[in-house]
């Protein structure tokens, strides 16, 4: 069964035009852009820090935020979509304060993501691609997080968490309120 967050990573055609809703980026929003523009030759190259920075101050990237960031860049909407979607870390719908990715790798799995996974749909009643119904977190499978050597693997927003028992992943997450 497909869950809403990977529904939105489908690799189904999306209709990029300008009769989308528009977004208005807030100052900071486009200074923060135009600073990154400001560093490379190409400012295509700098797509996936304005994405990074529109999700930073909303919390994911809307929609309606792909065609005001291609007009900083200068690149088509469609451009931009591509790599809104490419990258796993990029979120197209809303999210929770924290972020739980979970390494499903080969090795992860091997190593007991079956059974953090377990505890995490047991303790916080979420399944990938789920937000807890407070808010407060959304489990998202990545694909690997390169701790092949620590796994099960995982993140919590940008700490990176191996050799942890199943036991102890709960007291981990009580840390993030």
């Amino acid at each position: 069964m497909e869950t809403s967050m990977e529904a939105s990573r489908s690799s189904a055609p999306r209709l990029i035009s300008s009769d989308r809703p528009r977004l208005v980026l807030s100052d900071e929003e486009r200074d923060a852009i135009l600073e990154e523009i400001s560093h490379y030759e190409n400012p295509r190259a700098a797509s996936i820090e304005a994405l990074k920075i529109v999700q930073k101050h909303r919390g994911w990237v809307p929609d309606e935020a792909i065609l005001p960031i291609a007009e900083l860049l200068g690149i088509p909407g469609s451009d931009v979509e591509g790599v809104a979607t490419f990258y796993s870390q990029i979120f197209r719908q809303p999210v929770g304060r924290h972020v739980i990715r979970l390494c499903d790798s080969m090795t992860c799995y091997i190593n007991g993501h079956e059974t953090f996974l377990d505890v995490i749909k047991r303790e916080l009643g979420i399944a990938p691609g789920q937000t807890t119904p407070d808010k407060r977190f959304t489990l998202i499978p990545v694909c690997c997080l390169g701790n092949c050597d620590k796994g099960p693997a995982f993140m919590v927003d940008e700490d990176t968490y191996g050799q942890v028992e199943a036991n102890d992943l709960m007291r981990v997450l009580e840390a993030y309120e």
